[in-house]
């Protein structure tokens, strides 16, 4: 097998299909679609990443307000995914166009999006600049999950969710879990 060497862009895949909600002051929300977001720590707390250029304007809610909600979108609606990350919430209401649904958190301003089965309300702790994005560090002060995602057992069923992901620039299917020998 030959190697070639090739420009860095995206090397590291996949990653979450996700949208993000935030909202002004006044309470106006946007979305903004992002493939750059993660785990920073996963228990004590849980901190969440997401990666944002400075000309976004979902930058600029998310740096007046320090907070945010990810929320993971399904296949059903990942037309609406495409669409939040092609327009602009500076001029335009994304759930009016998108028809996607707003629902109150419970801690935090931005809306959670009804058609996502898991929404993490997150508080920025920290924005670190990183080359072409900001880095908002964003501590999870609730999680809400469907609950027809759920087991009897209060797991998450993870072929329930109809996740995606985003892979050098397209959305990709996750497929089915690998068995371990």
């Amino acid at each position: 097998m030959t190697k070639v060497r090739v420009r860095p862009n995206r090397p590291v895949y996949p990653t979450p299909a996700a949208l993000i909600t935030c909202a002004d002051e006044a309470g106006r929300p946007n979305i903004i679609t992002l493939g750059e977001t993660f785990n920073i720590s996963i228990a004590h707390p849980v901190i969440l990443g997401i990666a944002i250029r400075k000309s976004r304007y979902s930058h600029e809610l998310i740096s007046r307000t320090g907070e945010y909600v990810v929320n993971l979108p399904t296949q059903a609606i990942a037309e609406q995914v495409w669409h939040c990350g092609r327009i602009s919430g500076r001029d335009v209401d994304k759930f009016a166009v998108t028809g996607l649904t707003p629902v109150p958190a419970a801690v935090v301003k931005a809306p959670l999006i009804a058609e996502c089965p898991i929404n993490v309300e997150c508080r920025v702790t920290a924005i670190q600049v990183i080359g072409d994005h900001d880095l908002f560090l964003g501590e999870a002060v609730a999680q809400h999950v469907n609950s027809e995602c759920l087991d009897a057992d209060g797991k998450i069923e993870v072929a329930r969710l109809g996740a995606f992901a985003f892979v050098l620039g397209e959305f990709w299917t996750l497929g089915a879990r690998m068995e371990r020998s």
